[in-house]
């Protein structure tokens, strides 16, 4: 157990901790492990801390420029940065120096420059000017004197580092050459900040995992750098969120073969969708029978009010970089739409359910009250280009939007869906009219689709809906519960609470980030854990069905049976028409009599006298019934 390997490990803890301590001296003799020169510098991040001359440990870290190494005082080591060394980035060239490039001075460290707090961006960096003597701040956190550099931010913290361009006559631009470098410019006109791939990767995948905001990550770098100061550490918040858009884009574009932006984009492009769910053209031979229940297209609705936004400063000054092409729906068609189709309230003959008891209720500070998606039921991947945003409650000109934008989606050929959402008995009603009269909504007239209700929230409605709307009932549903959507709101509902308050695009690129990358999980767990895993529990389960239906059948007359069978096929045949047939699977159970009245037959069954007064029955006498009796 973990307890066994803890204490295992108590046995330990003083040898090991006496490691960490000897690891903190210098090695006798202090030598250069390279060369055998007088030992200066050591590097931490390198395997065994090899201990290097300032020759050496400028040479050997030429392609590990962001490794951070420490200086000996003559008392201890100390942080200290490889510009120290004279380090410098050449670009270009394999990362030898330019031949066109004109010699420059050999630079090394300088003393006596002083600096000031720059607080830019309610940041703390360094810039010099007359304010603080060098002498008090660390030497890894000084900037190369007297020299052109680069703050260079990586996952090992921020450097700053002396860079050397290509000189040459066709040398590409300076932001050019620094992107071939794999280093992510800041700005394009003389670029002082620029962030590797790796730390965007890092950060992109620190937020889709753990929910990690920008502001928290940026803060553990800082702390990285120094944890004793990071307040002197150059803060680059405000451009670690810009790049961060600009870099998941790139990023999409390159998984979706796009090559430049000459190719002609259409909504949700640049979004993965369900690989098990039937699409003609892609998964399924569009010349099969596409009326077969097989590929029916299973989906279910529902809202999130965790998802929420706050009215923005500055609405009209906002640039998109995606817009429609993940999974949230365009803003301006949909903002059309909102405009010119009014709501209508709709009364519910089932519970005063909330999505419709508060579909009116809005919020002044917000602009968004929530989000609504569609995804598919079986196997938990929303929608490209369905998710809508809600002004007020859980409102059906909201959803009948996200689940016009849903069904048109790799669907042609299509003709039967089975939809799940928590309202279908209201929703599901006037449906048709609704996307007839609005010229923003399309669903082929064609397409069959069949209600249904989660079997989890199908028991919060009346009676008459289990077998109405409960997918148990549903023909070709299968085994599922039509609730999957709810397991996938927990993933943003992470990452909404730093959505909140940034501006319309940024929200939407960073969720449309975050489903897509939980689509992509789906598709690559879904064979070796999901499929695989129902399965073996179908196989499992299908004898012990087999055997209860047999002995069920068995006990049924050739006469109830035949009669059954046409019933059925009636029912199931008509229900897409009128949902109440479906009311023949209520179990009839015919009301029984009371307890008083029980109790007035036992005294009466056991005892003569009795006498009848204004139409009631009278004991006249003899012991109370016992429970026996009743």
């Amino acid at each position: 157990s973990q307890n066994d390997y803890i204490r295992e490990w108590l046995r330990h803890k003083e040898d090991l901790l006496r490691i960490l301590l000897e690891m903190e001296a210098a090695p006798s003799p202090r030598n250069c492990t390279k060369c055998g020169k007088d030992g200066v510098y050591r590097c931490t991040d390198c395997m065994h801390q090899p201990l290097f001359c300032t020759d050496c440990c400028r040479i050997l870290h030429e392609a590990h420029l962001f490794h951070r190494i420490q200086q000996w005082t003559g008392e201890f080591f100390e942080d200290s940065a490889l510009h120290m060394t004279g380090f410098q980035l050449y670009l270009g060239h394999n990362g030898a120096p330019c031949p066109s490039a004109s010699p420059g001075p050999e630079h090394g460290p300088s003393e006596g420059q002083r600096y000031k707090m720059d607080t830019r961006a309610g940041g703390m960096g360094m810039v010099e000017e007359e304010w603080e003597d060098i002498d008090e701040v660390p030497l890894h956190l000084r900037p190369p004197a007297n020299s052109k550099y680069l703050t260079i931010i990586d996952v090992t913290g921020i450097h700053f580092v002396r860079v050397q361009p290509c000189q040459c006559l066709d040398a590409d631009s300076y932001h050019r050459q620094l992107f071939q470098a794999k280093l992510c410019a800041s700005t394009f006109e003389k670029p002082s900040t620029a962030f590797t791939f790796a730390v965007l990767d890092d950060f992109l995948r620190e937020n889709l995992e753990c929910g990690t905001s920008g502001m928290n990550y940026y803060s553990k770098l800082r702390r990285v750098t120094s944890n004793v100061f990071p307040h002197l550490v150059p803060n680059r918040y405000r451009e670690l969120l810009r790049l961060a858009r600009q870099w998941q884009v790139l990023k999409l574009l390159k998984w979706n073969a796009f090559q430049d932006e000459t190719e002609r984009s259409s909504p949700g492009d640049l979004a993965l969708f369900c690989a098990a769910c039937p699409q003609p053209g892609i998964n399924v031979d569009p010349d099969v029978d596409l009326d077969d229940w097989k590929y029916t297209r299973t989906v279910v609705m529902d809202g999130n009010f965790k998802a929420e936004h706050m009215h923005e400063k500055r609405p009209d000054d906002q640039v998109w970089l995606m817009d429609g092409r993940g999974f949230m729906v365009a803003h301006p068609p949909y903002q059309e739409y909102l405009q010119a189709t009014p709501h209508i309230t709709e009364k519910s003959a089932c519970h005063n359910h909330r999505a419709i008891s508060q579909a009116n209720v809005s919020r002044g500070k917000l602009s968004a009250t929530g989000i609504g998606a569609t995804a598919c039921a079986r196997h938990g991947c929303f929608y490209p280009h369905s998710v809508v945003d809600f002004q007020k409650g859980e409102r059906q000109l909201n959803m009948d939007y996200s689940l016009s934008n849903a069904l048109g989606y790799n669907m042609t050929g299509i003709k039967n869906v089975l939809c799940f959402y928590d309202i279908n008995c209201s929703y599901m009603k006037n449906l048709r009219k609704r996307v007839d009269n609005s010229p923003f909504l399309h669903i082929p007239s064609s397409l069959q689709i069949v209600p249904g209700i989660g079997i989890w929230h199908v028991h919060g409605h009346k009676q008459e809906c289990y077998a109405r709307y409960a997918p148990l009932f549903l023909r070709g549903s299968g085994w599922v519960d039509g609730e999957i959507i709810e397991t996938l709101w927990s993933i943003l509902n992470i990452v909404s609470a730093s959505t909140r308050g940034m501006s319309s695009p940024h929200r939407q690129e960073l969720l449309d980030f975050q489903m897509n990358d939980s689509n992509f999980m789906k598709m690559i767990r879904i064979a070796v854990d999901s499929l695989s895993r129902k399965l073996k529990a179908a196989r499992a389960s299908v004898a012990m069905a087999r055997d209860a239906f047999t002995k069920l059948d068995e006990a049924v007359s050739s006469e109830n049976r035949q009669a059954w069978s046409i019933q059925e096929e009636s029912t199931l045949g008509g229900r897409v028409r009128d949902v109440s047939v479906m009311d023949i699977f209520e179990i009839q159970l015919k009301k029984g009599d009371g307890v008083s009245y029980i109790i007035q037959g036992v005294y009466i069954n056991t005892h003569s006298s009795t006498y009848r007064t204004r139409g009631r029955v009278g004991i006249t006498g003899g012991a109370k019934p016992t429970r026996n009796q009743v």
